[in-house]
């Protein structure tokens, strides 16, 4: 596509905003410096428009949409790291009103058996959320290296990726207000934070990288190793420093 173009419609450009959507005739793929002073700082300053567009393309086409935002079709999209302040400060005036923490609901066995890192975890699962993106954006990065995406646009693709989990742990916080059984609220946790949003995660980097010339296989495969490369990093984390935690105590 030529430069002249507008990324988001495609149409001829002649000033410094497209004629026909309005994008800015600036938009170009992202970077380091473009994600942290552009990104980051427009996400604390600026609400955008387009919120309830963005959600519904986070969970009716999340890897098609995401893909057409990185490649420069930004102007309805509502900004990723606006986004997930929001979500968080929803997800806490719902936790403050559903009393329930996720750390409280575990029984004391388990507790005494968990490391430093798992009851971090269970402890802070939003803040954990935030920073696995530059982790999975690592994992995204290796398993898809020849889609051609740089490790910033990898970045931002795992920012919305996370903000549809985020929304999707919302549901969590709602049921905690009306039902408060412990143990059916921890199966309903794990339930949501592995099972749901593991296979959104994989729809995600599915549709995602669906044009990036791989085999249907191939991009299943991918597209779950992505998650599972994370896991099984964790569980050989964990399991080092269980071993080192029994040989110290």
């Amino acid at each position: 596509m030529s430069s002249h173009q507008c990324l988001n419609c495609h149409q001829d450009l002649s000033s410094n905003y497209c004629a026909n959507c309005g994008q800015k005739s600036s938009t170009h793929r992202y970077s380091l410096v473009h994600f942290f002073e552009h990104d980051f700082v427009h996400g604390i300053w600026h609400v955008d428009k387009g919120i309830l567009f963005t959600l519904k393309e986070l969970f009716t086409r999340p890897g098609h949409s995401i893909r057409e935002y990185v490649l420069g079709k930004r102007a309805n999209y509502f900004n990723f790291f606006t986004l997930i302040v929001l979500t968080i400060g929803l997800s806490s005036i719902l936790a403050h009103y559903s009393g329930v923490k996720i750390s409280d609901l575990m029984p004391e066995s388990t507790k005494e058996m968990m490391n430093s890192m798992e009851e971090f975890m269970s402890k802070y699962p939003k803040a954990v959320l935030l920073m696995l993106i530059p982790v999975y954006s690592i994992f995204s990065f290796l398993w898809f290296r020849k889609a051609g995406y740089n490790y910033s646009e990898h970045l931002v693709l795992n920012a919305y990726r996370a903000a549809g989990e985020l929304i999707i742990g919302l549901s969590f916080n709602l049921i905690a207000i009306f039902y408060k059984d412990a143990a059916g609220l921890l199966f309903i946790y794990y339930f949501i934070f592995t099972v749901i949003n593991t296979s959104y995660s994989i729809w995600f980097y599915y549709q995602f990288f669906s044009e990036s010339g791989y085999s249907k296989l191939s991009l299943f495969l991918r597209s779950l190793m992505v998650p599972f490369s994370y896991i099984l990093i964790s569980l050989l984390i964990g399991f080092v420093l269980g071993i080192i935690k029994s040989i110290t105590s």
